[in-house]
């Protein structure tokens, strides 16, 4: 048989595997940014649009939020320096491209896209360290657990900091086998993206130190490509936090997120991380004792090789993991998709003792029957996990996607919103304009160029309100004001919309 087929042949089952990943994760694709952790995709779709709308500059990035909610200051320039805004721009681009593009849903495409490469980057990485067997199953594992799948979809920087990461330790494998300035700066890239997109990537490092150990020994670190790798590759970021600074007012607080509750080693730290998240949520409460079995598989520590076997590449990663947890505690603990920098290595430990786990009840049958039962067991945990997931796809406020569109429809592309939600700015990102995700201080607002008020809660401010100024629409569902035209001193307000 020709090289070229015998080698098409050998990758069906990973096609399969992403054709499949690709169509779970279009579930859900339409949603608008009003499911799980809309704040956060709120403010990072909001950046894009401001690209599609003003222009791509990268290096000044700006967002719907004029509050200083997030960082203490007023930020009436909408300034909002975090990650660096690659993937935004790749999806404004493309809206530019093609205006009939949605823009939420475009978003949500290109971090699917970004998944699928992390998932095939994941692929490849195992079966030069363990072989095709667990490569195959770690990556489809990463392709169907529900945790996974949800966050594959998010318009988060995320999905491309699994993919960048991933591909950047597959290059390094490979370079390390038969040096290829390819593969090396393949290796760059992915690291140099990783950190621009997120710096947790440096919790990695005991995974990329092992596997330089594994190749070419301790005395290898210092070797002279492996040195302008590291140093080359952090340059990007360091550049970014220098000129971030200059930015105060668009940089988010972040310090809270170290150990700001003084969380860190306590009960409910390992509570939340080890059993609420990782064991229930992503792993589906049934995988906890799968991910045990890969303790039965005990590495030979009395061979010569011990330090070159697989299991030391996986326990640094471990290491790395636990070690962002540790460091980046009230983070991790408060908000979920923070452990998606922990996919691919629970990905990999489930799947290896489900594995583990088959071949031992099968072990005088065939692999045939220990394929079989490893995706049963799987399926299994993976239900399970999603009776914890389904309900982040829920839309809660459908009345937010009215009262927008009728901002959208009746005031100026220019107009400055107050779209009250205790500071939560999905709501204001509905309106497709810029402004304040708070009421409260309304004359204050107005002095910095509030121009209109839209709420969907007819509580004592906004009656208060709409005695004030002109009503432009009102219904059951939604009140929206001109702060630009106040009412003469006992006149009635009478404009509704039913």
């Amino acid at each position: 048989m020709p090289i070229a087929k015998q080698a098409a042949r050998t990758n069906w089952p990973i096609i399969w595997v992403i054709l499949l990943a690709f169509l779970l994760r279009l579930f859900g694709i339409t949603n608008p940014v009003l499911d799980w952790h809309a704040f956060r995709q709120a403010d990072t779709a909001s950046v894009t649009r401001e690209f599609v709308k003003h222009g791509i500059n990268l290096l000044v990035p700006t967002y719907h939020d004029h509050s200083n909610i997030q960082t203490g200051k007023d930020n009436l320039l909408g300034y909002r320096l975090v990650e660096f805004p690659i993937i935004n721009g790749l999806v404004a681009k493309l809206v530019l491209t093609w205006p009939r593009l949605d823009l939420v849903m475009t978003s949500r495409l290109v971090s699917v896209f970004l998944s699928l490469i992390a998932i095939l980057a994941l692929y490849y990485l195992i079966r030069e360290i363990s072989g095709d067997r667990l490569a195959f199953w770690s990556a489809l594992t990463m392709a169907v657990l529900p945790y996974s799948v949800y966050y594959s979809r998010v318009v988060l920087p995320e999905p491309g900091l699994l993919a960048a990461s991933l591909l950047s330790l597959w290059g390094l494998v490979k370079y390390l086998k038969a040096p290829n300035w390819r593969w090396w700066l393949l290796t760059w890239f992915g690291l140099c993206l990783a950190f621009l997109l997120k710096p947790f990537v440096v919790f990695l490092a005991p995974v990329y130190l092992v596997l330089i150990w594994q190749s070419r020994g301790l005395k290898s670190f210092w070797s002279w490509d492996l040195v302008l790798l590291a140093i080359t590759s952090v340059l990007p970021f360091l550049a970014w936090r220098n000129w971030l600074a200059g930015f105060p007012t668009g940089i988010p607080a972040s310090d809270w997120l170290f150990n700001g509750n003084g969380i860190r080693f306590r009960p409910a730290w390992f509570r939340w991380l080890f059993w609420e998240r990782i064991t229930k949520l992503i792993w589906g409460g049934l995988g906890l004792s799968f991910a045990v079995a890969n303790l039965a598989n005990l590495p030979e520590l009395k061979t010569k090789t011990w330090w070159r076997q697989d299991w030391l590449v996986y326990a640094a990663w471990w290491l790395g993991i636990i070690s962002y947890f540790s460091v980046m505690a009230t983070g991790n603990v408060q908000h979920d998709y923070y452990q998606v920098m922990a996919i691919p290595i629970l990905s990999l430990t489930l799947a290896r003792g489900i594995l583990i786990t088959a071949d031992a009840l099968v072990k005088r049958w065939s692999t045939l029957a220990s394929n079989s039962i490893s995706a049963i067991i799987l399926l299994t945990c993976a239900l399970i996990s999603w009776t914890q997931i389904k309900g982040y796809y829920q839309i809660n406020h459908w009345e937010y996607v009215e009262a927008g569109a009728i901002v959208n429809q009746l005031t100026r592309p220019n107009a400055q919103v107050i779209a009250p939600a205790f500071g939560d700015t999905m709501f204001l990102f509905q309106t497709n304009r810029t402004g304040w995700p708070i009421g409260f201080e309304i004359d204050d607002k107005i002095a910095k160029g509030a121009t209109n008020y839209i709420t969907t809660s007819y509580d004592d401010e906004a009656r208060m309100l709409e005695k004030r100024f002109v009503t432009q629409a009102k219904t059951a569902k939604y009140l929206l004001l001109d702060l630009t035209a106040p009412l003469a001193t006992g006149s009635s307000n009478l404009i509704e919309t039913n």
